[in-house]
Formats: C-alpha cells, sequence, structure tokens
C-alpha cells in the first residue's frame, strides 16, 4: 500500500464522513436525507484479544457512534476471531447469512479473509476494512497511516541514542506476517534507522503474541549479548511486555534496560513508560478511527454519494483492488513528557489508572498527579 496523504488531526478532534470513508457527513444522520432507514445493522468484526484496544476502546466507540447517528435505532453485531482465519471465517459467513447491512471488517488474515469479502459483495453487502487493510473487493478502508506509526518508533530510537551511528546494535521484533500493517510499521521504521544504526537481529511475531516476542528477544540476546543491545523496536506494547520479560530473565532490568518502542498504548505500556522500563509508545486516537468508520457505514448504508471535502482525499491500493477510497489517521509518540496532554486529556485514562500503588513514586517523578 502506498500512502499518498496523510490527514493531520489533534487527537482529540472529532472525524466525519459523508460516505464510505469520505469526510463531510453531518454529525446529525437526519440532515443527510437517507434513502434507507435508521433501522441498521452494522457488523464488526475484531481480530484478536491479545491487544486489549479492540474489546476496550474500537468496538465500544463504534457501537455508540452508529447508535448516535441513527437515533439509537442503529445496532451493531460483534465478533472476534481470537487470532483464528477459520473462526472469522465462520463469523463472517454468519454475518452474510443474517443480512447484515455493512460489514466493518478487521482481518485476521488480509488475504485469506478475500473470498469472504467476495461473498458479501455478491450478498450486496458493503464491506468496509478497518485498521488493516483487506484484500478483495472492499469498498473503503479507515486505518491510521501506518507507515507513519513506523517512522514515530524508529525516530523514537534515534532520539534516545541520542548520536546514534552504527556501532549501536538493534533488534528489531516486528509484527504479524500476516497482517498488511506490521509490513508498513517496518518500513516506516527503516526509513528512520536504515544506514543510521546495525540491525543486528530482527524477527517477526506469528499472531502478535507476546510469548513470541518474548522468545525472539531470548534468541537475539543469546546472539549478540545483553551488553550489546542499544535498543529494540517493538511493533507494539504487548509485544514490549513479553521483551520486557526476556531482558529481565537475563538480568537485565531497570535503569539497564535499553529503549524500547510499543504501540497502542496500553495501560500497562503507559505504567511502563512511566516507570522508565518502556521508553515510548504510539498513541493512536482510537476515537478519531473508530467515529470515522461508523460514520462510514452508515453512511453507505443510507445511500448518500460518495465524495471528498476539505484537506484529505486518500487512496490506497491492496494487492487486489486499486484506488481504493481510505480515510488515515495521523498518530502521536507518547513518552513520559506527554502523558498528561495525549491519553488523559482524551480521556483515554485517568491518572488514578496509571498511578496505582506500584506507581505512586514514578508518577510523583514526572508530576503526573
Amino acid at each position: 500500500m502506498r500512502r499518498i496523504a496523510i490527514a493531520v488531526v489533534a487527537s482529540t478532534m472529532s472525524l466525519s464522513l459523508a460516505g464510505c470513508g469520505m469526510l463531510g457527513a453531518s454529525e446529525d444522520s437526519s440532515s443527510a436525507a437517507p434513502t434507507r432507514t435508521n433501522d441498521i445493522t452494522v457488523g464488526v468484526l475484531m481480530p484478536e484479544t491479545t491487544n486489549t484496544r479492540y474489546a476496550e476502546f474500537d468496538y465500544p466507540i463504534i457501537k455508540q457512534k452508529i447508535a448516535a447517528l441513527t437515533g439509537n435505532k442503529g445496532k451493531t453485531d460483534y465478533a472476534n476471531a481470537e487470532s483464528s482465519v477459520k473462526k472469522q471465517n465462520a463469523q463472517m459467513q454468519k454475518m452474510i447469512d443474517d443480512k447484515v447491512d455493512c460489514i466493518l471488517l478487521d482481518a485476521v488474515d488480509s488475504h485469506k479473509i478475500a473470498p469472504m469479502v467476495k461473498k458479501a459483495k455478491e450478498a450486496n453487502i458493503p464491506v468496509i476494512a478497518y485498521d488493516r487493510l483487506a484484500e478483495g473487493p472492499i469498498d473503503a478502508y479507515v486505518s491510521f497511516d501506518n507507515e507513519l506509526v513506523g517512522e514515530v518508533q524508529g525516530r523514537a530510537i534515534t532520539e534516545a541514542l541520542g548520536t546514534a551511528d552504527t556501532t549501536d546494535q538493534i533488534v528489531m521484533i516486528n509484527g504479524s506476517p500476516t497482517d498488511p500493517n506490521a509490513a508498513q510499521f517496518k518500513n516506516g521504521a527503516m526509513s528512520e534507522l536504515n544506514g543510521r544504526v546495525t540491525i543486528a537481529a530482527t524477527y517477526d511475531t506469528a499472531g502478535w503474541k507476546p510469548e513470541v516476542a518474548e522468545a525472539s528477544m531470548t534468541k537475539a540476546i543469546e546472539k549478540i549479548g545483553k551488553n550489546n543491545i542499544s535498543a529494540v523496536y517493538s511493533a507494539n506494547d504487548a509485544m514490549a511486555g513479553g521483551i520486557i520479560k526476556a531482558l529481565e530473565a537475563a538480568g537485565v532490568s531497570g535503569s539497564n534496560l535499553p529503549p524500547i518502542t510499543g504501540q497502542d498504548a496500553e495501560l500497562s505500556a503507559v505504567q511502563r513508560i512511566v516507570s522508565g522500563e518502556q521508553y515510548m509508545t504510539v498513541y493512536k486516537p482510537y476515537a478519531g478511527e473508530a467515529e470515522a468508520a461508523a460514520e462510514a457505514a452508515v453512511a453507505k448504508v443510507q445511500g448518500r454519494e460518495l465524495q471528498f471535502e476539505a484537506l484529505t482525499r486518500d487512496k490506497v491500493d491492496s494487492p487486489t483492488t486499486k484506488g481504493i477510497p481510505a480515510k488515515l489517521v495521523t498518530v502521536v509518540a507518547l513518552t513520559k513528557s506527554n502523558i498528561k496532554s495525549t491519553v488523559i486529556a482524551d480521556g483515554i485514562y485517568k491518572v488514578s489508572d496509571i498511578c496505582t500503588p506500584q506507581y505512586k513514586a514514578a508518577c510523583a517523578a514526572i508530576n503526573l498527579r
């Protein structure tokens, strides 16, 4: 996938669309003169439970937004595949059989889901790829700017190292090879790291599983030596937790831990950032992405004409479909310095959520009260 344009938005900014992935619709669906009633059902398919964001943030926001846009008449049908392609296929088939009006799809495997996308299309059910770009005849794509995510992570590593050079040995623990986002994260990170540091070891992580990342980090320590690792690129927060376990098992802990990246701003990761175990995470304003997807689904079902407005007109290509209408949301690097202005300001967490008794002293040290 190639990024054509980046939609720059503040993390607190609300996004709205006039069509499937398009900007311009009113927050009040009644003003759009829909061709169908508000009594609609949107299927929501999420990929896995390892990452807590899907159940804690994405789906609740989507459900709430669809209800708000339809006068509380619109419903959502939710399913999580728990990293199983077979299970997601069955879930999607059931939604097709149940004749839902639209499907928001976050694919376990972007390639293997294509036949199901085709089935939905044949049943006249629009499919909006959510967060991950699925193959097949999808109608739109709503996600974050994934290359930018990787760039932010890579830049954080070079900034943490200060005078980074090729003597610095970096371990790269990438995401799942079945998730197209993982390749984009890696490409973005490499655009910042390539030629500036040495990539001493690199691994993919099946299913984004923390235990797989932990095992890969153990191999890297054995290969490079625990005292020779300058930083660790971790594609997400759950994996960062496993990576830290491997380092601690090797006797590296506390202030001796190398800078470690992450993504998703999970509560445990924010706490690790406060305590100094994890250097940064990529904060993705889920409300913007989820609300945009909900707007797109309702607009598509209600028959509004697809149109772009204002500054954004994103297009993406999948291996099977070119010129897919898309909304790409920007992201923020979260470190100790901006916890208040990101996840707390946006209402994702309260200070009390982060600063539990175990972290009170560390919170006080960075004036997080």
